[in-house]
């Protein structure tokens, strides 16, 4: 396609004086003179045969045809300077969108992201936190980090690593739990996957919560643990993403007993190409063993 004529000084001039509405601020950020940014806008104005400004008591006004122009112009802008953004060094920089839940951002994935950039530069990894209940394609994820079984319709998963979960209370009630039965004189703190407490007291042979005792729910494991750090209850979370709280021992893992009703899985959509920077990224994130924490009590 053989485009015509693009007067493009014209257009940033016009651009740069409709944000600030002034010439004199425009002339500013352009690094050129007031007269300059005037000449360019009537210039544009000329060649498409219509009025951009009116002059008002305060400034300048963009006319009907002028606030048509600025958001294109906007968007075209920002675009261009994106792209430009992307080549460093000679390197085209590639950009990674990676959603991930908001318990392995901070257990696992934050801790590392330095080493990654370090040894990625070119990369531009861009994080969005979910709870766990995300829509990949509407976000535009090129990956998305879940917790489960892996078996997502449509979508290829990789296996990080399991998430055993178990009792964390802050210290003033851990000495409270001298037997596994204790556990029933407190408000249980959980997700919103409904038989996590009934699984793990069934696994040490314990009866179920009562219908009387007090349960907190929680659609995610971050504000759960900052519940469990209140002394609001016992928590029943994943020890290897809190791990950095039971060595500073503001959360006490009680009781050994664990259940593991699922992992953390490196997803993306079955229609989505693996580019090379997402190949680099699952490359970096499954070459580290979560597995190895230390999470005994």
């Amino acid at each position: 396609m053989v485009r015509p004529y693009i007067p493009l000084n014209a257009l940033r001039s016009f651009e740069a004086a409709a944000r600030h509405l002034s010439f004199t601020n425009a002339a500013s950020e352009l690094h050129v003179t007031h007269a300059a940014v005037s000449q360019q806008v009537k210039s544009l104005e000329q060649q498409l045969g219509c009025q951009l400004f009116v002059r008002v008591s305060r400034g300048l006004m963009l006319t009907p045809e002028g606030e048509s122009l600025l958001p294109v112009l906007n968007d075209s802008f920002d675009r261009i300077a994106d792209t430009l953004d992307r080549f460093w060094a000679g390197q085209v920089r590639e950009k990674l969108k990676v959603g991930v839940v908001g318990s392995f951002a901070i257990g696992l994935l934050l801790p590392r992201i330095d080493d990654f950039n370090h040894h990625h530069p070119h990369i531009e990894l861009q994080l969005s936190t979910h709870n766990n209940r995300v829509d990949p394609a509407a976000e535009g994820h090129d990956y998305t980090i879940r917790f489960g079984n892996g078996a997502w319709h449509g979508t290829e998963a990789q296996f990080i690593c399991d998430a055993p979960l178990s009792p964390l209370c802050i210290p003033a009630i851990a000495r409270q739990l001298q037997h596994l039965a204790d556990v029933h004189k407190f408000t249980l703190l959980r997700s919103f996957r409904r038989d996590e407490w009934s699984h793990w007291l069934q696994s040490i042979n314990e009866h179920p919560p009562s219908p009387a005792q007090p349960v907190m729910i929680f659609d995610s494991s971050l504000t759960m643990i900052e519940a469990a750090l209140m002394g609001t209850g016992i928590a029943l979370a994943p020890c290897k993403i809190f791990n950095h709280l039971l060595q500073t021992e503001k959360l006490i893992r009680p009781f050994a007993a664990e259940i593991n009703l699922g992992g953390y899985w490196l997803t993306r959509l079955q229609t989505r190409a693996e580019s090379p920077a997402m190949k680099a990224f699952s490359s970096w994130l499954l070459s580290f063993t979560p597995q190895s924490v230390d999470c005994n009590i």
